[in-house]
């Protein structure tokens, strides 16, 4: 079961921080279809965060087709967003640790991946621009432009 944790400095707001999570763990393919949510009771204990914050995010999460309500027995997956290429044992994923354990021994911290991770993404799709195959044969370097 997925366990949320709040980040009450990080500018997004909570009920978006659920959402974001548990899109995430539907990427991974931490949560699969017919998993069940945890319940919003079970959430506020957690993360003492208002019940009205979890379920505004479940519904959210509903109206985009990601989990269903089912009375008086919970809330589930309906759906994955997982993709076989992000799987956990595949190559794409063994890369990206394989780069990351090289930023560290650079002396990278993690502040400094996550910045230069989201710089390379903005450069790459856009600032706030939807995600799309990247099929151009340029540099492999990552900082670099096609």
């Amino acid at each position: 079961m997925i366990e949320y944790r709040i980040e009450r400095r990080s500018g997004i707001s909570t009920y978006q921080q659920i959402v974001q999570q548990t899109k995430q763990a539907l990427r991974l393919g931490v949560l699969q279809p017919g998993d069940k949510l945890p319940t919003a009771r079970e959430v506020v204990e957690q993360t003492a965060i208002n019940p009205n914050t979890v379920l505004k995010a479940y519904r959210e999460l509903e109206r985009e087709g990601l989990v269903e309500p089912r009375p008086g027995l919970g809330t589930f997956v309906r759906r994955s967003l997982a993709r076989p290429e992000a799987a956990a044992d595949g190559p794409l994923r063994a890369g990206l640790a394989g780069w990351v354990d090289e930023a560290r021994t650079a002396g990278l911290d993690r502040e400094d991946i996550a910045a230069l991770m989201a710089a390379v993404l903005d450069q790459r799709f856009g600032a706030g621009a939807p995600a799309a195959p990247h099929t151009s044969t340029g540099p492999a370097d990552p900082a670099e432009p096609n």
